[in-house]
């Protein structure tokens, strides 16, 4: 049997719990730290795949809650009731997916990451684009008072997408999971409160 070079203790750890990846524990780390989600929330989980975040979110929210995902790959895994998946690109906008969607959403997740060159200049740069469409999302369907999460690599727009969050909402705070991989340049930029 051969083994996945990547498969460390929490992805071991995730197949255990019956999370589909790994990732399932950078959201549960900002979680306990800053309190996102709270019960009867209404999560928009961009870039849901493989669904993880949706699990752990509706487990938050319990069933009065309601959890949106968008991704453009399909999630297989079995979600509870209360979660409701789209393909889509959310990088064409909001426009097409709102009516579907809806809005005045508590919370705005992104763990959206670019297919990666290898360059950290293109894939920082990339990943700055996924970002700011995330936070278009939060301007238009994160209700006043509402939390948002994105995932960024770090390069040289981190600074202008951290003041973007900063003047948004009333607290923003930079984070870096404990489970996120040594290697990699992702971190977290939480908005808490939105004005």
């Amino acid at each position: 049997m051969a083994s996945n070079r990547w498969s460390d203790h929490y992805t071991r750890r995730a197949k255990r719990e019956n999370f589909p990846a790994r990732s399932v524990y950078k959201l549960q780390e900002m979680q306990r730290r800053y309190k996102l989600i709270r019960k009867g929330d209404r999560v928009l989980d961009l870039g849901c795949f493989p669904g993880s975040w949706l699990l752990y979110a509706a487990k938050l929210t319990t069933a009065s809650g309601r959890v949106v995902g968008i991704d453009l790959k399909p999630v297989t895994e079995k979600l509870p009731a209360q979660v409701t998946v789209f393909e889509g690109d959310v990088t064409t906008g909001t426009d097409g997916l709102a009516e579907q969607i809806g809005g005045n959403y508590h919370v705005v997740l992104s763990d959206m990451a670019p297919a990666t060159t290898g360059q950290k200049d293109v894939d920082a740069a990339r990943s700055y684009r996924l970002c700011r469409t995330a936070l278009q999302f939060a301007d238009e369907l994160l209700r006043p008072g509402g939390n948002f999460a994105c995932k960024i690599f770090q390069g040289s727009e981190f600074a202008d997408f951290s003041n973007a969050v900063k003047k948004r909402f009333k607290t923003e705070r930079i984070y870096k999971p404990r489970s996120s991989r040594k290697t990699s340049k992702e971190i977290y930029i939480i908005g808490i409160g939105k004005i």
